[in-house]
């Protein structure tokens, strides 16, 4: 069984990612990508000390990259957004 440090490896914070947590309640991280949903709650829940509502996860695909005659793929990952219950917050 993996470390809750192993399956959430850091919060994403870009433009697309500040549009989703306007709300106040979704949160978006990084995740060990054999992680499934309910690895990500109970490791949320137990670094955070928060109650987890939902996570929805997304699969990032690897796309290419060159640089100057090498061509190749940056890493895949994936991202949850992790939807936390009412009165329950995060500071990152």
């Amino acid at each position: 069984m993996k470390k809750d440090l192993d399956i959430i490896k850091a919060p994403i914070i870009t433009e697309k990612s500040a549009n989703i947590t306007s709300d106040d309640r979704k949160y978006v991280f990084e995740v060990d990508v054999k992680a499934n949903k309910t690895q990500i709650k109970q490791a949320i829940e137990n670094i955070f000390k928060v109650k987890v509502e939902s996570v929805h996860t997304i699969n990032v695909k690897p796309k290419k990259k060159r640089v100057g005659r090498y061509a190749g793929m940056t890493n895949k990952y994936k991202k949850a957004i992790v939807t936390l219950a009412l009165n329950n917050k995060i500071d990152l």
